[in-house]
């Protein structure tokens, strides 16, 4: 059976992971989520990741961040642009999330990028996601 939306479907393991305090998150690997699992490294929501096996069946496991009070990094994270309904937006247009104490994460002609680094080369693209 085929996956609808596999980029909702990693943020929705992340979401649970998290809540559910676990220590790492599998999810099948594609070039797209490992570019989402780099960013999030950079960002500081998660303590690392690691490609287990490559190919067609590859993994992708993400090791879960939590504070000094065993709390996730991550308070949300929220699928924007989804298959039924794609969220383009210009370089002068992405506005920040929470005031700037989140990130969005945008694909763009340079490839997948913060909203922060999207608005300094200006260039815009579609969002993928909303982390918090």
């Amino acid at each position: 059976m085929s996956m609808t939306d596999p980029i909702a479907d990693m943020l929705t393991r992340i979401r649970n992971g998290s809540k559910a305090r676990f220590e790492k998150v599998d999810i099948p690997l594609s070039k797209q989520k490992l570019e989402i699992a780099k960013i999030l490294k950079q960002e500081g929501y998660i303590k690392n990741f690691k490609v287990l096996s490559e190919g067609v069946k590859g993994t992708l496991r993400v090791y879960l961040k939590y504070d000094a009070q065993n709390r996730s990094v991550i308070s949300g994270i929220k699928r924007v642009s989804k298959p039924g309904l794609r969220v383009y937006v210009k370089s002068k247009k992405i506005v920040p999330v929470l005031n700037g104490f989140g990130i969005s994460i945008i694909s763009t002609p340079q490839g997948i990028m913060t909203d922060k680094e999207a608005k300094r080369l200006n260039v815009g693209g579609e969002v993928i996601c909303s982390v918090w």
